[in-house]
C-alpha cells in the first residue's frame, strides 16, 4: 500500500508552505514518525515527519512553495526494510551487548551547533574578519563562544589572489515575511522611541541571595526574565492604551497580558508568547521562557505558540547591545528593548558611585499611545525594577519566590 504524505496546516491562515530542506533522499527507508523534511511557512520553520514506515519517493524539490494539502512524497509501506538499514537511535541504545565484550565505541552527535558561533561570538569574529569555520571551538557541541572568538587571531595575509565567491541564496519564506512585516511597520506606524536607564544593583542583590534556593527548589534559574515581565504587566495595567492595537478605524483593548518573547532559535528569531502572564509568578515566568526558548532552539516551537501576544520583550543585550530602537511586533503597540548590564558612575546622595546600570527603551506607535503614556510606562518598569521587594514581590521576596 502506498501512502500520500500531504502538507499539514501549520496554522490558522497559513495556506502555503515552502520545502526548505529534505532530510532524506528519495528512495530511502524511512521510519514512522521520523522527520523527513523541514518546512517554511511565514511565520515558523517546523520538522515534517513520516507518517508510516517504508520507502519514500519525493514529488517536491527544495525551495517548492506547495499548497496546504498538497502530496509532497509518497511512502510505499510493503516495501521490505533494506538489510544493514540503520537502527534507530533510541533502539541503538537500548540493545545490550550480550555476546562480544568488545568496548563500546561512543559516537559524537553534531547537531545545528557543531562549529557554529553563537550570536555574540559572530559579532567578534566578524569585527575581526575572521571566519567562523577557521576557529576551534570550545562550547557545547563544538560551539564557537565568544572567549574563542576574543581569542581568535585573524590570519596576517596579503593582497593577491584570494578566494572572491559569491553566493546567491533564495530567502526563506519564513525570512521573506519577516522583512515584509518590518518595511510595513516603519511604512505603515507612527513609531517613535523613548529611553531611561535602570539601576539593577537591586535585582543583582536579590538574585544573589535567592538565586540557588530558587533553582534547587523549582528545577530553573532565577533570571533577569521574569523581573523584566511581571515588571511589564504591572506598567501595561496602569498604562493599558500600551496593551492595546489599531484595527482600522477601532482602538482594541484587552484585559489581560500575552506577553511576546523575542529568543534566537536555529532558524533566527523567533517569538512565542507567554499566555496570560498577569497570573505568573517568578516560578512560572521562568518556567515557561525556559520551556518556549528550548523548543525553538530544538526546532519545535508551533506557529500557534507564536501566535498573538499584545506586547513584546526583545533583549539584545545578550549579544552585546548598549542600546538600539527595536521594531514594534504587529500589530502590537509596544516594545520594551534590554540591553547590556556596564558598571557605570552614578551619582547617590551625593555621592558618586558605581552601579549595574541597563539602558531601556520602548518604541510605540504613536497612533494609539501618547508620549505621556509611553514616557509614564517605561518609567513605571524603571520604578518596579529599582525597587523589585516592594513593587514585585510585596515585601516578601520568600512568599513571591515560592521558597
Amino acid at each position: 500500500m502506498v501512502l500520500e504524505m500531504k502538507v499539514p496546516s501549520p496554522g490558522e491562515s497559513i495556506t502555503e508552505v515552502e520545502i526548505a530542506t529534505w532530510l532524506v533522499e528519495d528512495g530511502d527507508y524511512v521510519e514512522k514518525d521520523q522527520p523527513i523534511a523541514e518546512v517554511d511557512s511565514d511565520k515558523a520553520t517546523l520538522e515534517l515527519p513520516a507518517e508510516e514506515s517504508g520507502v519514500i519517493t519525493l514529488k517536491a524539490e527544495e525551495g517548492d512553495a506547495v499548497e496546504v494539502g498538497a502530496v509532497v512524497c509518497l511512502i510505499d509501506m510493503d516495501a521490505p526494510k533494506p538489510e544493514g538499514a540503520t537502527t534507530t537511535t533510541v533502539e541503538a541504545e537500548s540493545v545490550k551487548e550480550e555476546k562480544s565484550p568488545t568496548p563500546k565505541v561512543e559516537l559524537v552527535q553534531e547537531t545545528y551547533a557543531t562549529g557554529a558561533a553563537s550570536p555574540a561570538a559572530k559579532k567578534v569574529l566578524a569585527e575581526k574578519g575572521i571566519e567562523a569555520s577557521s576557529v576551534k571551538g570550545t562550547g557545547k557541541d563544538g560551539r564557537v563562544t565568544k572567549e574563542d572568538a576574543i581569542k581568535a587571531v585573524p590570519s596576517m595575509g596579503t593582497p593577491g589572489n584570494g578566494t572572491r565567491t559569491t553566493e546567491r541564496k533564495k530567502l526563506s519564506m519564513l525570512r521573506r515575511k519577516v522583512a515584509q512585516r518590518l518595511v510595513s511597520v516603519k511604512n505603515e506606524t507612527a513609531m517613535l522611541t523613548t529611553f531611561n536607564e535602570v539601576n539593577m544593583q537591586p535585582i543583582f542583590d536579590l538574585r544573589k541571595e535567592y538565586k540557588e534556593i530558587f533553582k534547587e527548589k523549582h528545577g530553573v534559574g532565577l533570571g533577569f526574565m521574569s523581573f523584566f515581565t511581571l515588571a511589564v504587566v504591572r506598567a501595561l495595567r496602569m498604562y493599558p492604551d500600551v496593551n492595546s492595537m489599531i484595527d482600522g478605524d477601532f482602538k482594541v483593548s484587552h484585559d489581560f497580558q500575552d506577553i511576546s518573547i523575542a529568543v534566537s532559535g536555529p532558524k533566527g528569531l523567533m517569538v512565542p508568547v507567554i499566555r496570560n502572564a498577569e497570573n505568573l509568578s517568578f516560578r512560572g515566568v521562568e518556567s515557561e521562557v525556559k520551556r518556549l526558548a528550548l523548543r525553538a532552539r530544538d526546532g519545535q516551537i508551533t506557529v500557534d505558540e507564536m501566535t498573538g501576544g499584545t506586547f513584546t520583550i526583545t533583549n539584545g543585550g545578550v549579544f552585546g547591545s548598549m542600546l538600539s530602537t527595536p521594531i514594534i511586533n504587529p500589530p502590537q503597540s509596544g516594545i520594551l528593548g534590554m540591553h547590556n548590564i556596564v558598571n557605570r558612575p552614578v551619582a547617590e546622595n551625593g555621592q558618586v558611585v558605581i552601579r549595574p546600570i541597563m539602558y531601556v527603551a520602548l518604541s510605540y506607535d504613536h497612533r494609539i499611545i501618547d508620549g505621556r503614556e509611553s514616557v509614564g510606562f517605561l518609567v513605571a518598569v524603571k520604578e518596579a525594577l529599582e525597587n523589585p521587594t516592594e513593587l514585585l514581590m510585596d515585601n516578601n521576596p520568600n512568599k513571591a519566590l515560592e521558597l
